[in-house]
């Protein structure tokens, strides 16, 4: 593994109360975002950064994911230690971990996946949303 590990959403959210340095990176694509719903942590204070790791509908990966994790503000420029943990979550937990990597070998982090994501992995049923953070109860918002 070469990223910090995987951990549940509960853990996620755990991590984000208990350090405050700490933050949440939803990597889903807008379409995501708004249709499907964001994690809430305002409530902890926190802001969730939303940044796309591919681009919908192509599928394509964003190149400049790891400059706009700097833009964003979740490390300084160049030259500058990372040191925040930082939690990076997307649909089902498949494509956080490419960000996570991503991140990790720029030397943001420690960097860590959310399993199961916001929505989960596919059901008997053939949907999602039997787990992963909504399920688990933990705060979103749908615009």
């Amino acid at each position: 593994m070469s990223y910090a590990g995987d951990i549940t959403p509960q853990q996620a959210w755990e991590l984000l109360r208990e350090h405050p340095e700490a933050v949440l990176v939803d990597v889903r694509t807008d379409a995501e975002w708004r249709y499907v719903g964001v994690p809430d942590t305002s409530t902890i204070d926190r802001r969730t950064v939303l940044l796309e790791w591919v681009s919908y509908p192509t599928g394509a990966r964003n190149e400049s994911f790891v400059d706009q994790l700097v833009e964003a503000g979740i490390v300084g420029g160049a030259g500058e230690e990372a040191s925040r943990p930082v939690i990076f979550l997307c649909r089902s937990g498949q494509r956080s971990i490419g960000a996570a990597e991503a991140a990790t070998a720029a030397g943001i982090g420690p960097s860590y996946n959310v399993l199961d994501g916001f929505e989960g992995g596919l059901g008997g049923d053939g949907r999602r949303g039997t787990s992963g953070w909504r399920a688990v109860g933990l705060p979103w918002t749908q615009s």
